[in-house]
């Protein structure tokens, strides 16, 4: 089985992508500081998978612990998770945002060049489109000046790929970016977990539905979208998983040095009442939410165009929105009987 290196993978996105490589005859290794995790995620993967995955503690941005890791483990390519990921905190602490997210890239950089590792699959995000001026979203969109610093992060760390591979480099790459992952392994032994108050809508509704929050705040009915409430394209993130997978394995039939960026998302937008509406109906729980007013820095409507990623990897998302609320909700059913 082939190593790959899985930096941030007792995360969200990064857990659910381990068992994702697991099944596709991959054998995952995490490093993972659980600044933004839990180490309960590592029993999760057991228990679906049935073995103890390697994982060290540590941050990316330590070279020496890096260092090691590439030593002792025979690697062919690395998926890269690890970094910092809320909006609003990014704004009040930048450097702390451009320290870990910029640097934690460039120590991996260094150290698989060292290493003969060539294989890297980056965490982007679709923040670095903005407010788009067409809809759907091409990965020919232009990028616009970022609404945050995290987003600024992920479009610098696109352009550090880009001038690593133009310096000729044994590197390929490929930068995913990723809509809205929601949802949860349909076992419900991992899913998201949030660490305090949750900065994404689908955690936010399901602690409200089952009694940790109060209610729900939508912020903005008024913008231009069908209902008059924001607009995203919602993930399941076992489809984003998948995704991952299908990105290493066709970076291994290219030749180095190679970049390129693939939209992850399901090519279809849903407003925030249309999300819980859906939790609604899989719950057969009535939501308390309140209308509240517009929140600064929001994207009005964004959704993915996927036909790039359809038709170069041969992957399409598999899950619906009502499918990815139901595996959300079970999740946090199971998560309430453990606590």
């Amino acid at each position: 089985m082939e190593n790959i290196l899985i930096t941030g993978g007792a995360g969200y996105i990064g857990s659910h992508t381990a068992v994702a490589l697991l099944e596709a005859g991959y054998q995952p290794i995490i490093i993972d500081d659980f600044s933004n995790s839990e180490k309960s995620a590592l029993e999760g993967l057991k228990k679906i998978t049935g073995q103890d995955i390697a994982c060290y503690e540590g941050d990316c941005n330590d070279a020496a612990l890096m260092e090691r890791i590439f030593t002792e483990n025979k690697l062919s390519g690395v998926i890269h998770f690890a970094a910092f990921k809320a909006v609003g905190e990014s704004s009040m602490l930048p450097l702390k945002y451009y320290h870990n997210n910029i640097s934690s890239l460039v120590v991996l950089l260094e150290t698989m060049n060292k290493h003969n590792v060539e294989n890297l699959v980056f965490s982007s995000s679709c923040t670095v489109y903005g407010q788009p001026d067409k809809l759907p979203v091409k990965e020919s969109t232009p990028r616009k000046k970022a609404e945050s610093p995290y987003g600024n992060t992920k479009k610098i760390c696109e352009d550090i790929l880009v001038d690593q591979v133009n310096s000729k480099v044994a590197l390929s790459a490929i930068a995913l970016r990723y809509f809205n992952p929601i949802g949860a392994h349909t076992s419900s032994e991992i899913g998201e977990l949030p660490l305090g108050v949750p900065s994404n809508l689908v955690p936010f509704v399901t602690q409200t539905g089952v009694g940790i929050r109060e209610e729900l705040t939508v912020f903005g009915d008024d913008y231009d979208t069908p209902d008059g409430t924001c607009v995203r394209d919602y993930i399941h993130v076992m489809d984003l998983a998948e995704a991952h997978v299908k990105a290493i394995s066709h970076l291994k039939e290219k030749k180095a040095p190679f970049y390129d960026i693939f939209n992850v998302g399901t090519g279809n937008g849903n407003t925030v009442m249309d999300v819980i509406k859906a939790f609604e109906k899989v719950s057969g729980k009535p939501l308390n939410y309140k209308i509240g007013p517009r929140r600064p820095g929001d994207v009005v409507k964004v959704w993915a165009d996927t036909a790039k990623i359809n038709d170069e990897l041969n992957w399409k998302a598999r899950f619906n929105l009502e499918e990815a609320l139901r595996d959300s909700w079970n999740w946090q059913l199971a998560l309430s009987k453990k606590q």
